[in-house]
């Protein structure tokens, strides 16, 4: 029996993957906001919360985990980058590095709260969607060509 797959059921690209996709648009998205504003603005904020979406909707289902747990890590990385580089881009520029990424995490925090919430919300629906249609997360793992455990008994 062939079905159509929807947009929940399309992603299927490795987790590894994903994450470098994400850290690309992210950065993109600095550089872009940066060189036009001058600063990150809501600009960014609306690229992350994009990102997060996307990358939620690529992942293939044994990956789920990696991409769960990638937004904040994400944002984290991305204002410390700037902390080293360009304070002022997202704090006052005489802040630390510490003080620099406290300072956007805070500014920004709606849209990482927000992004954060779609991509699990994202995840979730695909999680529970795969369930529903007879083809668990865990299916691409088994395809891997390794025979199902057998089970034996002495006696």
């Amino acid at each position: 029996m062939s079905h159509t797959r929807t947009l929940w059921e399309e992603g299927r690209e490795p987790g590894r993957q994903v994450v470098a996709l994400g850290a690309a648009l992210a950065l993109t998205a600095v550089v872009i906001d940066v060189a036009v504003v001058g600063r990150v603005s809501l600009f960014f904020d609306l690229c992350f919360i994009t990102m997060c979406v996307a990358v939620a909707l690529a992942v293939r289902p044994t990956d789920f985990f990696t991409v769960g747990v990638l937004p904040p890590l994400l944002m984290v990385g991305v204002f410390t980058l700037l902390g080293l580089t360009r304070p002022g881009v997202i704090a006052d520029p005489r802040d630390g590095v510490i003080q620099a990424v406290v300072s956007g995490l805070s500014h920004h925090s709606v849209a990482l709260v927000v992004g954060y919430l779609l991509c699990l919300g994202c995840l979730a629906l695909r999680q529970r969607l795969g369930q529903t249609t007879g083809q668990p997360a865990g299916q691409a793992a088994k395809r891997s060509g390794s025979p199902a455990p057998r089970r034996t008994t002495s006696g």
